[in-house]
């Protein structure tokens, strides 16, 4: 038996893996990657490699053993998802694994915007499975704003159609603890944790702590959801994930990514990482 984790050269399973290299030996942690090359660093330090990709079903069929527990990282090719996590799904369900843990969207079922779309059908098609299953419904990671500084600090403005909305993000590394908590403990199995961070925030105070951090004005500027399309889209954004980043701003109004279960701080067994802690080490990053 050992924990798998798919997509693990990317941003999340990467801190999937780092931090179950320090509760768990090498040789019981097993590595799902499309490029083998990308994966060398993991391969030097014991973990086992095993190629695959969510888009050849076929190249799924040695990816799992039985017994195995498996963290499914969702795909970030917004609407190829589908078939591919079904790919995953019935590999894993071939194989026999003990658990499979799969990362999806806060809110679950209850969600309504077009971003958890994927992650809904995802969730129902575990479920009909029959596999053991853990659902991680993760919220926003705070890197998902703080790694678009770099215009935020040239224009001075963080600009989205949000409202007074309030979103309570956690550090990826908050999130990929909560992945290592479920696939090493017990007692997981069947549970959907609502992940999110302890506080949740405005985007008015995200240009606050820009601003504290960056030693200059930075203000939040609310526009029309149409206005903020044709911002994105002219700064180089694809307009069919222009209208989905738009779509995701109003659910953010609506108040779909403020709630603040604690689940998440009760699995890593600590307050989740503060917004002005990363927005700090984000803006520090870039040198201003």
């Amino acid at each position: 038996m050992s924990i798998v984790v798919t997509g693990a050269t990317g941003a999340l399973g990467r801190l999937v893996v780092d931090k179950l290299l320090a509760t768990v030996p090498a040789d019981g942690i097993a590595a799902v990657v499309r490029d083998e090359a990308k994966a060398a660093p993991l391969a030097a330090r014991g973990v086992e490699i095993r190629v695959a990709d969510y888009d050849r079903p076929e190249s799924l069929k040695g990816a799992f053993r039985a017994g195995d527990r498996v963290l499914l990282v969702s795909g970030s090719e917004v609407g190829r998802r589908v078939p591919q996590h079904t790919a995953v799904i019935d590999a894993a369900k071939e194989a026999g694994v003990a658990q499979l843990a799969y990362t999806g969207i806060l809110g679950g079922p209850d969600a309504d915007f077009e971003l958890a779309a994927e992650h809904k059908v995802t969730e129902r098609l575990i479920l009909d499975s029959g596999l053991p299953h853990t659902f991680l419904r993760n919220g926003w990671y705070t890197e998902n704003y703080t790694a678009n500084l770099g215009p935020v600090l040239e224009h001075g403005a963080v600009v989205a159609n949000a409202g007074d909305g309030r979103v309570a993000s956690a550090s990826r590394a908050d999130y990929a603890a909560a992945a290592v908590a479920v696939l090493t403990g017990e007692g997981h199995i069947g549970a959907a944790y609502e992940l999110s961070g302890d506080i949740a925030w405005s985007l008015a105070e995200y240009a606050a702590e820009i601003a504290k951090a960056a030693g200059r004005d930075i203000e939040y500027r609310n526009v029309p959801a149409a206005a903020h399309q044709e911002i994105l889209v002219g700064a180089g954004v694809p307009e069919p994930f222009a209208a989905i980043l738009v779509d995701v701003d109003a659910a953010i109004e609506r108040g779909l990514l403020a709630g603040t279960s604690g689940d998440l701080a009760r699995l890593i067994g600590r307050p989740t990482t503060p917004l002005a802690e990363t927005v700090a080490a984000a803006v520090a990053a870039t040198g201003a």
